[in-house]
């Protein structure tokens, strides 16, 4: 109980009911080995706080860019509480060392794999917002969004290259890329993925990550670049048009002569 008050008072945070934290940091193989010790696993509060982290986002996202449209915060809500932002929010509160797991998943790294990372934040959410309610909730929730969002705007990280290349491919050449994972090297629990995105037989972009999302996204943005730097296909079709009209007077000009 005693650590469990230390991790609250650090997380500013009091709680009523201390059970609802313990739940929220118990991963299920915590469980899976020690049955009879906690009544369930985080689970349930991940499912709650996924929600609660979804609606506070989008109510900060709202009052703080009142001209901005629908689709810019949408884009940038999704960046904001994708699994990669949830995890490094839990980076930051330490909670990866007050995580119970199980011996299988210490030994596979669980405390810094970003899914488990991700769900345990989001439990913790639920659980706040279960014993102290939505302010509460959103007193914990709000200082770790703005400095990611200004990181997030200030390198673009929301938009979505992936979308902005299948466009592109789409109009270009009538194709939908398509990712492969070309590579991965490290241990399990930090492993590096690299990913090319493939435009029918062509690679148009390659990129790192640690996980395949992120590498895939690296290399959507590599190959919107590229793009970028293509000439427009209309431009192409001009200048066939044009040398074609041009062997075809050639040709007119040889018939008078002939």
């Amino acid at each position: 109980m005693e650590d469990l008050i230390e991790f609250g008072e650090h997380l500013g945070v009091e709680f009523r009911d201390y059970s609802l934290l313990s739940r929220a940091l118990t991963h299920r193989s915590y469980l899976n080995e020690n049955p009879g010790s906690v009544l369930e696993d985080n689970e349930r509060l991940e499912f709650l706080g996924d929600a609660v982290i979804d609606f506070v986002v989008a109510g900060f996202l709202y009052h703080r860019f009142p001209e901005m449209d629908e689709g810019e915060l949408t884009a940038l809500r999704a960046a904001l509480v994708r699994a990669e932002t949830l995890a490094g929010f839990a980076r930051q509160i330490d909670l990866g060392q007050h995580l119970r797991l199980g011996l299988g998943e210490e030994d596979n790294g669980g405390r810094e794999r970003v899914p488990l990372l991700c769900a345990t934040f989001e439990a913790v959410a639920g659980a706040i917002y279960l014993d102290r309610g939505l302010d509460e909730a959103r007193a914990f929730i709000e200082p770790l969004v703005r400095p990611a969002l200004e990181a997030i705007r200030a390198g673009d990280l929301h938009k979505d290259a992936k979308s902005e290349f299948q466009v592109w491919a789409q109009a270009r050449f009538n194709v939908t890329p398509h990712y492969r994972v070309s590579g991965s090297e490290g241990p399990d629990h930090d492993r590096m993925f690299t990913v090319q995105v493939v435009v029918g037989p062509e690679v148009w972009g390659e990129g790192r990550g640690r996980s395949k999302q992120i590498a895939a996204q690296a290399a959507a943005s590599e190959a919107m670049r590229r793009a970028e730097a293509t000439p427009e296909k209309n431009s192409s079709r001009k200048d066939a048009k044009n040398a074609k009209q041009r062997k075809l007077l050639k040709l007119g000009v040889l018939c008078v002569f002939a």
